[in-house]
């Protein structure tokens, strides 16, 4: 179940990245890429979990 949650977790903080940094203030726009760079971390934390199933 991890996997899935994390997948999600990582979408949703992507798509809310990708929103602020059409902003035009510069300080949402650095936190959009900030956030968006953490939603591409919890993908990928999915990914791991997946494949490495009850191993963990």
């Amino acid at each position: 179940m991890g996997e899935f949650t994390e997948k999600v977790k990582g979408n949703t903080n992507e798509a809310i990245g990708n929103l602020k940094q059409q902003s035009g203030d510069a300080e949402t726009r650095a936190e959009g890429k900030k956030q968006e760079v953490k939603g591409e971390a919890q993908q990928a934390k999915g990914e791991v979990e997946g494949k490495l199933g009850n191993d963990i």
